[in-house]
C-alpha cells in the first residue's frame, strides 16, 4: 500500500500552510470532540495454512480446512468518541486548508455469524476453533456474543474546505481530506484473544458543517463527517488466518476555532 507518499503529501500541505506570508487572522487552530458511530464490520479472510478443527457439535475432530479456505464474521460496535486538533490557513475565495490529528475509539458490542468454508459455526461447540480440542461446553455464538475489545484509530489528515457566503454570524462549509490511519484492532470476546494487531492504511473523509462566530477571533462549529480507512489487514491469533476488518464511521462533533 502507498503509505509513504500520503505521509509526504501531508507534510507538503503543512509546509504550504506556513511558506508564504499571510495577513493577520489568515491562520487558525481548532479543537473538537464528537461521537463516533462505527459501521458494522463484515470481517473477511482466509486460513493462511492448513488447519485441523477441534470437536464441534456436528463437525468431527480433525476435520481438515486447507489454506485459502474462507473464514469471517460480523462485528458490531458501541458508540465511540473522537478527539481532534487542527492547524489551518485561509487562502481566499472561501478556500482553507489544514493539517489535522485525530483519535477515534469504539468498543466492540458483539460478534456474530461466524463462518468457515461457508459453513455457519455459531451453533457449533467452540472447541471446533481450536485444533484437536475436545468439546468445551459452549457454542461459538455464545462465546463471541460477549464483545470485548475495540477498534482504535489515530488519523493524520490533510483537509481542504470551502466556506460558503456568511449569513450573519453563521458560515456553512463543506470539505474533505486524505491521509493515513494508524489502526489497532483488539477482538477478545469472553476474554479469548482472537485478534490483536495493527495496520497503517489510507484514510479519507467528507465533511459538512457550519460555524458561528462569537467575534473576530473565536467561532463555534458543528459538523458531520464520513470518515473511513481502507480495510485493516490483521492476523488471527486463535487459528492460522488473516482477516480484513472494515473501518468506516459517521461522526457528529462540535468544537472551537481560534483565528490568529
Amino acid at each position: 500500500m502507498p503509505k509513504l507518499p500520503f505521509a509526504l503529501q501531508i507534510a507538503a500541505v503543512a509546509v504550504a500552510l506556513t511558506a508564504a506570508p499571510a495577513a493577520a487572522q489568515d491562520y487558525y487552530g481548532s479543537v473538537s470532540l464528537g461521537g463516533v458511530f462505527l459501521n458494522d464490520s463484515d470481517n473477511s479472510g482466509s486460513f493462511s495454512s492448513d488447519f485441523l478443527t477441534g470437536t464441534g457439535t456436528t463437525i468431527p475432530n480433525n476435520t481438515p480446512l486447507p489454506a485459502g479456505t474462507a473464514v469471517g464474521w460480523t462485528t458490531e460496535f458501541d458508540t465511540g468518541y473522537t478527539l481532534s486538533a487542527a492547524l489551518g490557513r485561509r487562502f481566499g475565495n472561501g478556500l482553507r486548508g489544514e493539517v489535522e490529528l485525530a483519535y477515534q475509539s469504539n468498543d466492540v458490542d458483539t460478534h456474530n455469524n461466524v463462518q468457515a468454508a461457508a459453513i455457519p459455526l455459531d451453533n457449533e461447540d467452540v472447541g471446533v476453533l481450536i485444533s484437536g480440542a475436545p468439546l468445551q461446553g459452549a457454542t461459538v455464538g455464545e462465546v463471541v456474543a460477549d464483545g470485548r475489545g475495540s477498534v482504535d484509530t489515530t488519523f493524520l489528515m490533510a483537509n481542504l474546505y470551502y466556506d460558503f457566503t456568511q449569513y450573519g454570524a453563521f458560515t456553512p462549509y463543506v470539505g474533505g481530506g486524505l491521509g493515513v490511519g494508524f489502526v489497532n484492532v483488539d477482538y477478545s470476546p469472553s476474554g479469548v484473544g482472537i485478534v490483536d494487531d495493527n495496520d497503517t492504511v489510507l484514510a479519507y473523509q467528507l465533511v459538512a458543517g457550519a460555524s458561528y462566530a462569537f467575534n473576530d477571533n473565536t467561532a463555534l462549529f458543528a459538523q458531520y463527517r464520513y470518515r473511513a480507512t481502507e480495510d485493516v489487514e490483521t492476523d488471527v491469533d486463535l487459528f492460522p488466518a488473516s482477516l480484513d476488518v472494515e473501518n468506516r464511521a459517521s461522526v457528529i462533533e462540535a468544537g472551537l476555532r481560534f483565528n490568529f
